[in-house]
């Protein structure tokens, strides 16, 4: 599918941009291959407002990330296929100019990649990554940009900045290499930063660390957090607002307090009886969640979760709704959404008396 380029400029219908800083509608990621079209993120929509934290969670292969790169407009356009919208503060991103989106990158939003080391060039200095990407965006000095650049990094806590500054990567810690990566991504204050498993492979205390410096630095710019990653525990300690990812989809969100204290459908249920708790005794074993992932080329029709769902029978002996027909993300009035065939009053009574108590 080709999509042709437009520019950014907003709409003629004012009442057609979304009031949400971030707002994504009905994306759809595909990538033809040999086999077949992998459907990596179908039908995905959300909202993010200036000063809150999106959490985005989910097993490998569920999207997350392919997400993160559609707002970014990352992907090569040529071996992908995106539609829907994404609306960042009033302006249209799917299917702009990639030159104007590329202006965007580094200024209105940003992006902590997963692994620093792979994300930052080798060959050049940690301060020449930096200098360069606000000399991209700001008519200033490689001084001043410099400058700039050792602000940065005191800013996130390196040490003796103005001497490490001229190191290269490979002389940073996986700590430090993080660190520097988050003042490279904030050197222009984005309005929009995405941090895809910041805290990978760090040990807890600078996992720590990350985080409440996220924190501290959305306080003082007031910027919109998405925060991708596998542990429930960050996004609880973290986040405002959650949506869970299987097969692509978004089957359930809601506020960190909706999904973690009155989760509302099977796959989150699972997540949360498989995770492990620290700050309590836990009368059970872990319960992991049977079965694979699905294929994203051969999605299950139906609910895509129903081949590991243990609770098909709360809809009929056979399940057969379950395997027939996409449940819709339905919302409750406080705006908490899940996927589910299930009845709402059945699943608040399996949570209540199943799922609860095992947590």
């Amino acid at each position: 599918m080709t999509v042709r380029a437009q520019s950014l400029e907003t709409v003629d219908d004012p009442s057609a941009v979304p009031e949400s800083f971030l707002s994504v509608r009905d994306l759809r990621v595909r990538f033809p291959t040999d086999d077949g079209v992998v459907k990596a993120v179908d039908g995905l929509s959300f909202d993010l407002q200036r000063g809150r934290t999106l959490g985005i969670v989910g097993e490998s292969g569920s999207g997350k990330s392919v997400t993160s790169l559609a707002i970014m407009g990352l992907h090569n356009p040529r071996r992908t296929q995106i539609s829907g919208e994404i609306w960042l503060d009033g302006q249209q991103l799917v299917g702009a100019d990639r030159e104007d989106v590329r202006k965007l990158r580094g200024q209105q939003m940003a992006m902590i990649f997963q692994d620093p080391l792979s994300s930052m060039h080798p060959f050049y200095r940690v301060g020449d990554q930096i200098i360069e990407a606000y000399r991209v965006h700001n008519d200033v000095s490689k001084k001043v940009a410099k400058k700039r650049a050792v602000e940065m990094l005191e800013l996130v806590g390196i040490p003796q900045p103005d001497r490490r500054v001229d190191d290269y990567p490979h002389q940073f810690s996986g700590g430090m290499r993080q660190r520097a990566m988050i003042a490279m991504a904030l050197v222009c204050n984005p309005s929009l930063l995405i941090a895809d498993e910041p805290t990978t492979a760090l040990d807890v205390t600078v996992q720590a660390q990350i985080l409440e410096l996220m924190k501290e630095l959305q306080r003082e710019f007031n910027s919109a957090i998405i925060l991708i990653t596998h542990d429930l525990g960050v996004v609880a300690e973290s986040c405002d607002d959650v949506v869970v990812m299987y097969g692509g989809q978004c089957v359930e969100q809601g506020t960190v307090e909706d999904v973690f204290y009155h989760a509302d459908m099977p796959y989150t249920w699972g997540l949360l009886t498989s995770m492990p708790r620290m700050d309590r005794q836990r009368q059970n074993r872990l319960v992991p969640i049977a079965g694979q992932p699905p294929s994203l080329i051969n999605v299950p029709k139906g609910c895509v979760f129903n081949p590991r769902c243990a609770f098909q029978e709360h809809v009929s002996p056979s399940g057969e709704r379950c395997h027939t027909e996409r449940p819709d993300l339905l919302p409750r009035p406080d705006g908490h959404a899940a996927r589910c065939h299930i009845d709402p009053k059945e699943r608040e009574l399996i949570w209540n008396d199943t799922i609860r108590p095992q947590l």
